[in-house]
């Protein structure tokens, strides 16, 4: 998916000076006041009918993952075990059983919220590591700019998955090791495009004072590199969580992921599998929650793509 953000390149500032002040003017009142530019990017995002309709996606299944398990008094671990893979409704049982007894719908909104926290944390630690991997690499240039995308491709040639496979086995899919493994190597290629956009930030007269007056490298980078590309990485985290459900999900479907006693969605869609004659219900629930969560991201992300580049016309004029 292409993504053409503002901020960024040798035309960062005539983006941010030109194009915002196009756009600010028909979106000022009748006071003639020019409005922030949060307020400007808002107004594009809620003129995108695809984006509100994710945001209102993510905003339900957030609160069905926090507050679901108030409407039931069967915990994700509990086993009724005189009501075994019972259909929806039946024995007390809202959205059934599965073959060991557990509440399905204790399950599910459990197994939701572990998608979720691993996705966001995940999504967010990666998003944090490439832009300041990325930054740094293109502040210093030289020989630490090359051993620092030596290390990039290294580990982009690494067989990532296997790796992750043998680390979640291990440790009998234990989610925090999950997290981590997943952060580990899931943040190069993301550096490696922060890295390329950053390299036409640090001529800019603004990064080139800071050198001269003594600002440190670290402080140039956190109050100067980076949040010229903030638009990407807020565009770029929305996305990662989508990314990283259907890897959470992969994982745990095949069995390399969140295993029992804990719950997730891919680890659902894998006890499921083995039931869509009998009991279809255990696998075509967590698989919808798959499909809504993964599509309401991406239509998060498409709209604030939209919404923060001052170049497109698909969130319509503020």
């Amino acid at each position: 998916m292409a993504i053409n953000m503002p901020g960024v390149g040798p035309d960062a500032d005539a983006a941010r000076t030109g194009e915002a002040t196009a756009d600010e003017p028909r979106a000022t009142g009748t006071t003639g006041k020019r409005i922030s530019p949060f307020r400007l990017y808002a107004r594009r995002f809620a003129r995108n009918k695809g984006a509100l309709i994710g945001l209102v996606l993510f905003v339900l299944l957030a609160l069905f993952a926090i507050f679901g398990r108030f409407l039931t008094h069967w915990d994700y671990m509990e086993a009724d075990f005189a009501a075994l893979k019972v259909s929806p409704g039946e024995s007390g049982h809202l959205l059934g059983t599965n073959s060991a007894g557990n509440d399905s719908y204790a399950q599910l909104v459990h197994g939701l919220g572990r998608s979720m926290i691993i996705a966001v944390v995940v999504s967010l630690l990666t998003t944090v590591i490439a832009g300041l991997f990325g930054t740094t690499a293109a502040y210093f240039g030289g020989k630490v700019e090359r051993v620092m995308l030596a290390v990039v491709h290294f580990l982009l040639v690494l067989p990532s998955f296997l790796i992750i496979a043998l680390v979640g086995t291990h440790y009998r899919g234990d989610w925090k090791v999950l997290v981590i493994v997943l952060t580990v190597f899931g943040w190069m290629l993301t550096a490696r495009v922060i890295w390329s956009l950053a390299t036409s930030l640090r001529e800019r007269e603004y990064v080139m004072a800071a050198r001269f007056m003594g600002v440190s490298p670290m402080r140039t980078i956190v109050r100067h590199l980076i949040p010229n590309i903030g638009s990407l990485l807020i565009v770029t985290f929305t996305l990662g969580v989508a990314s990283t459900v259907q890897s959470e999900t992969a994982l745990s479907f095949i069995g390399f992921g969140v295993k029992q006693p804990d719950v997730s969605l891919g680890a659902m869609l894998a006890d499921g599998q083995g039931t869509l004659s009998t009991a279809p219900w255990l696998f075509y629930m967590p698989a919808a929650l798959v499909v809504l969560l993964t599509v309401a991201m991406a239509l998060i992300g498409d709209g604030l793509r939209d919404a923060l580049d001052p170049t497109s016309q698909s969130g319509g004029r503020a």
